[in-house]
């Protein structure tokens, strides 16, 4: 089969991989000269199935609030933006914070990422991949002791939902990664998940990629898709894309875009409830006596996180939704900077970071779309996996991979389609 891969990202590299290695001619299209440049480039490093609590919960609701107006606030709406993409998408996220809803797309999340962190760890042995991969858990953190109860219960769905989460105390946090040590005091309590990892996405992606066109795949960078082409005869299906150098005919395409994934679709009509959130990182040059964590962490209340990536430390974070601008906010920056040296004070070099910003695909529920478009018979989607992109490609490749040749998926997928936003 013809199979069409838009996007080269971490998601679309991953299923271009296992699609090539299914026997289909792929071709995967992407702007960038080359994979993984754009969100998947400088993200936070954890494949964490532990950070698969939901953006929208009833805790949130309180702290939306006292964040509006702050340019200093770890998640930052632009409310006032004349932006109705944002504003339908925030309406959504509303409905997503009743106790209901958040427990159910918890388990939604849990069970993607499980999942994928097992097909990455096949993935990893099976073609001896090699990207900074570290296995020594996650541990998260918090410093104000009012986090600690909203994160036992979100411990608790997960564990139920099989993920290995449980509370310790500062002391054997930092037993567990000395370099907290210096921000040991201003700690109000730690969770821990064994089973987590990280790793360097960028070159996880390019392996992927490299793997895909050594089993056929066409690799066609520097190249934009401008719409998806409908059959003229049968209008539940499409014919391929038109892309900036001419029409691109396929039998099936895959809409792995990321954040960009909502305009294009858009141009056959589909509406996708996606809309970006944009993320910043510093990575810091690791020198010789400092005290950079080796075990990945994640800061919850500040929407943090921290990867050792070989003589690299990987701060990344905080999230504002204010389109598909993609220019850094030095403000941003300094907030990321901030909150990385008040954990890490002695953590690598501050004076030289190398600071950068990406696009989330966030969807309301904090869940991704996966499976056939509704009302389409070959437009298969891969998208919307917010700041879980690294966490659940492999998985999330996977699943496409079997519907595409018409297996079942490892996992139930029939709740993560597009259907439950569409009414379809």
């Amino acid at each position: 089969m013809r199979v069409l891969v838009l996007g080269a990202g971490v998601i679309g590299a991953t299923t271009a991989c296992l699609l090539a290695r299914d026997g289909h001619a792929v071709t995967v299209v992407d702007r960038q000269p080359g994979p993984g440049l754009e969100t998947s480039f400088a993200n936070g490093g954890q494949i964490a199935a532990s950070h698969a609590e939901p953006w929208a919960s009833p805790h949130v609701l309180p702290q939306l609030v006292r964040w509006l107006g702050r340019d200093d606030a770890p998640l930052q709406f632009r409310w006032l933006r004349l932006d109705p993409a944002l504003w339908g998408w925030g309406a959504r996220f509303l409905l997503n914070c009743r106790s209901s809803a958040h427990a159910r797309n918890m388990e939604r999340a849990v069970r993607l990422a499980l999942y994928s962190r097992d097909r990455l760890r096949s993935l990893r042995s099976d073609l001896g991949l090699r990207y900074d991969a570290r296995t020594d858990g996650i541990l998260h953190v918090y410093r104000n002791p009012h986090s600690l109860r909203p994160a036992g219960a979100a411990a608790e769905i997960m564990t139920a939902a099989g993920l290995e989460r449980h509370h310790i105390s500062i002391d054997e946090a930092v037993d567990r990664e000395p370099a907290l040590a210096d921000a040991a005091p201003s700690l109000a309590g730690a969770f821990f998940s064994p089973g987590d990892e990280s790793g360097d996405a960028l070159r996880f992606t390019e392996l992927m990629a490299e793997d895909a066109a050594r089993h056929g795949a066409r690799m066609l960078y520097g190249t934009g898709v401008r719409r998806l082409l409908r059959s003229a005869v049968n209008r539940h299906r499409l014919t391929g894309v038109m892309t900036d150098t001419g029409p691109i005919e396929a039998d099936a395409v895959v809409l792995a875009l990321g954040s960009f994934s909502r305009p294009l679709a858009r141009t056959v009509g589909l509406r996708l409830p996606i809309y970006p959130a944009k993320g910043y990182s510093i990575t810091l040059d690791v020198r010789e006596g400092d005290r950079a964590p080796q075990v990945s962490l994640t800061d919850d209340e500040h929407r943090m996180v921290f990867s050792r990536l070989g003589d690299r430390l990987r701060c990344a974070g905080t999230a504002a939704l204010e389109g598909w601008n993609t220019a850094l906010n030095p403000a941003r920056v300094a907030l990321t900077l901030r909150t990385a040296q008040a954990l890490f004070p002695r953590g690598g070099n501050y004076d030289d970071p190398n600071s950068w910003c990406g696009l989330r695909p966030s969807t309301p529920d904090s869940v991704p779309i996966l499976g056939l478009a509704p009302r389409f018979e070959n437009l298969w989607l891969n998208t919307g996996h917010g700041t879980m992109g690294w966490a659940m490609a492999a998985g999330s490749a996977q699943v496409t991979a079997d519907l595409i040749a018409g297996r079942a998926p490892g996992i139930e997928v029939s709740d993560l389609g597009a259907g439950r936003f569409l009414g379809a």
